[in-house]
């Protein structure tokens, strides 16, 4: 014999009652509204306490004149490195010789890449807005830097990142490379070249390379050693972090 199913529960009605009480519940807050606004109208008035410093020393303004600079202008809203770029380069150590810094022009960087005119048009597209550039000689060890600045981060990233992917490749650095002491390992790395570069009728070159963003600024360091001498990594982070520390 089969079990009978209790037939379905009929669902439950509102009654008018409960429409009346939630009626009646907003009708009380309303009224309760408004006799709190009515008994605040008829009340004086409260008085604020007074400023600290009645009276506050603004600047007043001037006329621009020959010495009016964007900086000046916006004062507040200037960044380091909205100046000139060459003061965030680091300067060449004690018993170098440098070949001073300076800009330089994207004409004359897109000629580093293997293709120019691929490569003038990647950096237009990733923003390029300058370029800052310093080198020196210390003995047989030669250091160029370039500051890379972008019109904003995401241009600086794409640019960071392009520049690192093709490093381990064997016509590059033929490794992994490293990441650097003090700078986060999404924002920068470096690379000790595995093999010298040789070329006949002159020294077999050994090669080191770091690459960082920081901010809207990409930084590059080139580390020679014109003897083909092996490079230690702890001496291009050194002068890496130095460079990332100024910007």
């Amino acid at each position: 014999m089969e079990h009978e199913q209790p037939p379905p529960r009929a669902p439950r009605r509102r009654g008018r009652t409960t429409a009346l009480i939630a009626t009646a519940l907003v009708l009380g807050a309303v009224a309760g509204t408004v006799t709190g606004y009515a008994v605040q109208y008829g009340r004086k008035p409260t008085p604020l306490p007074p400023l600290a410093q009645q009276k506050l020393d603004t600047p007043k303004a001037q006329a621009p004149n020959d010495a009016t600079t964007v900086k000046s202008i916006n004062a507040n809203r200037w960044h380091k490195t909205d100046d000139d770029l060459t003061k965030l380069l680091v300067e060449a150590p004690a018993g170098a010789k440098s070949e001073g810094a300076g800009y330089d022009s994207l004409d004359s960087y897109a000629t580093g890449f293997e293709a120019a005119g691929s490569g003038f048009r990647t950096m237009v597209e990733h923003g390029f807005r300058r370029i800052a550039t310093t080198s020196w000689e210390q003995g047989d060890i030669q250091v160029d830097i370039q500051l890379i600045q972008f019109r904003d981060f995401a241009g600086a990233d794409a640019h960071r990142s392009g520049q690192s992917r093709y490093m381990p490749e064997e016509k590059y650095a033929g490794n992994r490379g490293a990441d650097i002491p003090g700078i986060p390992a999404e924002s920068g790395h470096l690379w000790v070249y595995s093999k010298n570069e040789e070329k006949p009728g002159y020294y077999p070159v050994r090669q080191a390379r770091a690459v960082a963003r920081r901010g809207d600024i990409v930084m590059h360091i080139f580390y020679f050693d014109t003897r083909g001498r092996a490079i230690a990594e702890s001496d291009v982070a050194e002068v890496a972090k130095r460079q990332w520390e100024r910007l």
